[in-house]
């Protein structure tokens, strides 16, 4: 019985000691066509740079544009930021009344923010300032109403809800009037989408061309090597060990090409700052270019690579499967 005992224990670790050397040999295959494809690109540095470089420009552009758009969106969140309702009271409200009003629109959960303008106050005001001080004098009354001027709360910032938010103060008995001047956000918000869309079927055709590109670099690799892989299976090479090294040119042409799409949209906003400061300082503004952050370069690089892997897949599912010995 011990020896039976022996025998079997023995018998498991070498299937434990076989199956641990086959994964060992999987991975260091693995690890020896990625050397090897890399060197294969070393052979070939002006060619392999070129494609990189395709690679690389033809995802600036997008993700340049997307900066554009998400420094847009801010000056965007900034111009709604500082929209306000101005709400002008009936005249024969008292004062009691438009505390009042004043407070219960306060309590409002669409309304961030009110001020009060009594017409006292914006009677001398426009005394002082409008140079007809000596007129006004011979008013027999105040014709200015009190106004509110009220500043929606951040979820309400929007052209439509800020809309809403007007009609129901317009709805309100004390109010004779309100204006919000809607329509330039809601050209804004227009302009804002269209460079949106525009930038997504632009960035769409960009990343078909560069798995087009990496196919077609793939697939003539692999015409200059037919020869080579009819060799290989005829020694009894699987079709997936000789992908291999076709995938893994894939990945150093993204993870290169993802580099490049860094500095040069790195270069182009530095080269479009100095223009956006100067407007910027035109209009007294503290606004400057935004460029990517971490996580957004994290997920350029992810999509470089992704798309070299993608674009080498098609090429050697295709042309490798399509060669045979005769």
């Amino acid at each position: 019985m011990s020896v039976l005992f022996r025998s079997r224990q023995q018998g498991a670790q070498q299937v434990k000691i076989s199956a641990w050397r086959r994964f060992v040999t999987f991975w260091l295959h693995h690890a020896q066509q990625c050397i090897g494809s890399l060197g294969e690109l070393a052979r070939y540095p002006f060619a392999s740079l070129m494609t990189m470089a395709v690679l690389g420009l033809s995802l600036t552009l997008p993700a340049t544009l997307y900066v554009i758009v998400k420094n847009t969106d801010s000056v965007g969140a900034n111009f709604q930021n500082a929209s306000e309702i101005t709400v002008f009271l009936r005249q024969d409200l008292d004062d009691q009344a438009v505390t009042t009003f004043a407070k219960r629109i306060e309590l409002n959960p669409a309304v961030a923010e009110i001020k009060l303008i009594e017409k006292e106050a914006a009677l001398a005001e426009f005394r002082e300032r409008s140079g007809f001080g000596d007129a006004l004098e011979t008013l027999d009354s105040n014709p200015l109403p009190d106004v509110l001027l009220v500043t929606p709360h951040a979820n309400h910032r929007a052209p439509a809800a800020a809309e809403a938010l007007l009609q129901e103060l317009k709805q309100q008995r004390e109010v004779d009037e309100a204006r919000l001047d809607v329509g330039w956000l809601q050209r804004f918000e227009a302009i804002v989408q269209l460079i949106r869309d525009g930038f997504l079927g632009l960035a769409l055709l960009l990343c078909i061309a560069v798995v087009l590109i990496v196919g077609n670099t793939i697939r003539l690799n692999i015409s200059s090597k037919r020869d080579e892989i009819m060799v290989m299976k005829l020694v009894g090479a699987t079709d997936a060990y000789i992908q291999r090294p076709f995938l893994y040119t894939g990945l150093w042409y993204g993870i290169v090409g993802g580099v490049i799409t860094w500095l040069a949209t790195a270069a182009l906003l530095w080269w479009l700052s100095g223009a956006v400061r100067n407007i910027a300082d035109l209009y007294e503004s503290q606004f400057r270019l935004t460029g990517l952050n971490l996580a957004e370069m994290g997920v350029i690089w992810g999509l470089a690579i992704g798309l070299g892997l993608l674009g080498s897949h098609i090429a050697v599912r295709k042309h490798v499967r399509a060669i045979e010995p005769q």
